[in-house]
């Protein structure tokens, strides 16, 4: 049984873009990168940016950085390159830019992980976190796990975590 969190006053749209990481996927291909898109748009945000990026970690944070000089975006989201194979970097380049780390996101998204997907969910190394207070999100490239940790994790939660960055407390 999901639990769900007290309701946010208003929906607003918040200011997306997506990167897919991937050193094969093109436009065309990147079903995930669109599922994301489509899940964004289908709750009414609004998408901002869209790219596909090359496993490298300079090429990842370069991408972060460039994005995060756009004042209106509010949460990036990426896909892709979180496991532990030796191209799999992702992890290591976004974890090294975060300022704060939200541990909850990757404990919950591992637990869910399992209920569908068993032992192999330890393997995975998605994570959240801010950056230049903007939302990050990082998950598995595959269409199964861009849909749990859209459906479950961020869209419940994206608004309510951006309004509290533009709290001042």
């Amino acid at each position: 049984m999901a639990l769900t969190p007290h309701p946010d006053a208003a929906a607003v749209a918040i200011h997306c873009a997506v990167i897919t990481v991937s050193d094969t996927r093109t436009a065309d291909t990147d079903r995930s990168g669109q599922l994301i898109q489509h899940l964004l748009q289908e709750a009414g945000h609004e998408l901002v940016a869209y790219a596909i990026v090359k496993d490298e970690p300079a090429q990842i944070q370069e991408q972060l950085e460039q994005l995060s000089q756009n004042a209106a975006l509010e949460t990036i989201i990426v896909n892709g390159g979180t496991g532990i194979a030796p191209r799999d970097t992702t992890y290591d380049a976004i974890a090294l830019l975060l300022e704060k780390t939200l541990p909850g996101f990757g404990e919950l998204f591992r637990w869910l992980s399992y209920q569908d997907i068993g032992s192999r969910a330890i393997a995975s190394r998605a994570i959240a976190g801010v950056f230049r207070q903007r939302l990050v999100f990082s998950v598995p490239g595959s269409t199964g796990a861009v849909q749990l940790a859209m459906q479950q994790l961020i869209l419940p939660e994206l608004q309510h975590l951006v309004s509290q960055l533009r709290t001042d407390h």
